[in-house]
């Protein structure tokens, strides 16, 4: 499939995603939303990929939703805009049992902020905004800003941004632990990519186990989420990554995990 409102491409069994209008902030249509689930299918059931990379093209990230698009007179209701569009991108970040690494360069508004906000591992540009916009039209946080936002900011913190609609910059989102890490706006791309490229050479089939006990933690007992934890381990422990990664501490060399 050709895409034309994303960039997509597999390199070092890395996916990345770049969102792709930058004339409109590389706010969101219907076709970039299926492109983007479209990417994401791809890096989910592909061995090949073992990690995935998520940026915006040109001076922002993502300013949420194209609203010309949404107010047009054919225009579907907003209900099954955020159904059709949104949900399925933020319940495959949460499912793909990979390394989700995004680099917010710029704007991330609105729904734009949700999606990096669902991402495993959040860079940020030294420039990078954050804001929950919908109040400033009338509407609620969607893309799983109200799952996401209190759990990584506080309870206190996530409502004044979504009622006041308040601009975050990139070092309070830092210090508010929104993002791991700000960087200058010029090494942005250079630092998240290469994060993403280690991590896709890393014991991805742990990472992926981790990555499910960190969703399903967000919903468990302590009781069920030590269980958990027990079973899991067993499973990893039978994986060829960590029978190689045992053999390389003993053998005193680096390892080299497949995934496996």
């Amino acid at each position: 499939m050709e895409t034309e409102f994303i960039k997509f491409e597999i390199e070092n069994s890395v996916g990345k995603i770049t969102l792709n209008r930058p004339e409109v902030l590389n706010s969101f249509n219907k076709g970039m939303a299926m492109e983007v689930q479209y990417a994401l299918d791809i890096c989910m059931n592909d061995s090949k990929v073992r990690a995935v990379y998520l940026t915006g093209e040109g001076r922002g990230f993502c300013a949420g939703q194209d609203l010309a698009e949404a107010t047009a007179v054919d225009a579907p209701n907003i209900g099954q805009i955020v159904d059709l569009h949104y949900n399925p991108i933020i319940k495959k970040i949460r499912e793909i049992e990979k390394p989700v690494i995004c680099a917010v360069n710029g704007v991330a508004a609105g729904a734009g902020a949700n999606v990096a906000y669902s991402c495993d591992i959040i860079y940020a540009g030294k420039s990078a905004t954050f804001i929950q916009s919908f109040a400033k039209i009338g509407l609620i946080p969607d893309s799983g800003g109200t799952f996401f936002l209190p759990r990584l900011a506080g309870f206190q913190r996530a409502t004044a941004m979504m009622m006041l609609a308040d601009k975050i910059s990139a070092e309070q989102a830092l210090n508010f632990g929104m993002v791991y890490k700000v960087c200058e706006d010029d090494k942005l791309q250079e630092e998240a990519y290469s994060i993403a490229s280690y991590l896709a050479t890393q014991p991805t089939k742990g990472l992926g186990l981790t990555k499910r006990l960190l969703n399903l933690s967000l919903f468990n007992s302590l009781e069920d989420q030590l269980e958990l934890e027990r079973d899991m381990q067993a499973e990893a422990f039978d994986t060829d990554d960590n029978k190689e990664g045992i053999a390389a501490f003993f053998e005193k060399r680096k390892p080299i995990f497949k995934g496996q």
